[in-house]
């Protein structure tokens, strides 16, 4: 009986230390927490664009990867490509912005 409880501890061990490796991220694989952050990041980076007024458009694509933004899509000057960068940049939290924005 006492073998069986022994392995049965190093099998739960295993298991905890296995579930516990998998929450953890990578260079190129968020981790759980950072999965969250991100995506707090991205709607309050979406919610400044939509809330500037020289930027209404539903053209903008937000993404966050470990504190970088990336903003892509289509926008009708140059003025909002520089505006929408320095939107994202000022919002908490944004480490980096990448600005693929296109003047179409």
């Amino acid at each position: 009986m006492g073998h069986f409880v022994n392995i049965l501890k190093i099998v739960l061990c295993t298991l905890l230390l296995a579930s516990l490796v998998s929450c953890a991220g990578s260079n190129t694989r968020q981790s759980t927490g950072q999965f969250v952050d991100d995506s707090t990041i991205t709607a309050k980076v979406k919610a400044a664009i939509f809330d500037e007024d020289s930027l209404k458009s539903l053209q903008i694509t937000v993404v966050t990867f470990k504190g970088t933004v990336q903003l892509s899509g289509f926008v009708d000057s140059t003025k909002s490509v520089n505006t929408a960068g320095q939107v994202a940049r000022n919002v908490d939290g944004v480490k980096s912005v990448k600005n693929d924005l296109v003047v179409k």
